[in-house]
């Protein structure tokens, strides 16, 4: 579980708590208060790390999209550079013959 699920399941869990507490004659009015307040503090952090963590989901499925992209251009330009590689040797391998024709052709 990843630690912005835990957060997520403990925030759940306080504000669940803070939910079922009732009214009571133990309880004076400004703790209640202070209470309520916490309660919409805690929902509006849960709101902010909610909507930083799409942000982050957003990025994170750009990035892995663009580094395959990059991956993709990268082997593209590989099989290009084996078969320039490829040309180069043939030639190199004609020019020895024709070299090695001429030779025989002199003597």
């Amino acid at each position: 579980m990843s630690s912005f699920e835990k957060k997520e399941q403990n925030l759940n869990q306080l504000i669940d708590k803070l939910n079922s507490l009732s009214l009571s004659y133990s309880q004076p009015n400004n703790e209640l208060e202070k209470i309520r307040t916490e309660k919409k503090e805690l929902a509006n952090q849960k709101k902010e790390i909610e909507k930083k963590n799409n942000e982050l989901m957003r990025e994170h499925k750009y990035l892995k999209e663009k580094i395959k992209n990059l991956q993709l251009e990268v082997n593209k330009r590989s099989e290009l550079e084996d078969k320039f590689n490829q040309d180069i040797e043939e030639l190199s391998q004609e020019t020895e013959n024709l070299v090695s024709e001429i030779d025989k052709w002199q003597m």
